[in-house]
């Protein structure tokens, strides 16, 4: 999957986790779903912490403020250091 289709799918899923501000149950049934998606969306060992971070937010009343999709997606694609391969 290319990164503009993640993003894409991010910014969806950060837009879902608002819905607890018009009907708070919905985090009873996004968190869980979020972490699953995260995991997903980012593998490895970033993408595990990130789902656990995305659950902790969901789960929480006030904190579905946060883009934890788009802040993941920023620190994969833009802030995370590339990996150099060295030439032998």
């Amino acid at each position: 999957m290319n990164k503009n289709k993640i993003l894409a799918i991010s910014i969806i899923c950060d837009i879902l986790g608002y819905v607890s501000y018009v009907f708070p149950p919905f985090d009873f049934i996004w968190a869980p779903l979020s972490a699953y998606i995260m995991t997903k969306l980012y593998k490895g060992r970033d993408g595990k912490i990130a789902a656990v971070i995305s659950f902790i937010e969901e789960a929480l009343p006030f904190f579905d403020i946060i883009p934890t999709f788009t802040l993941m997606w920023l620190y994969t694609y833009v802030l995370k250091p590339k990996t150099v391969i060295k030439k032998t």
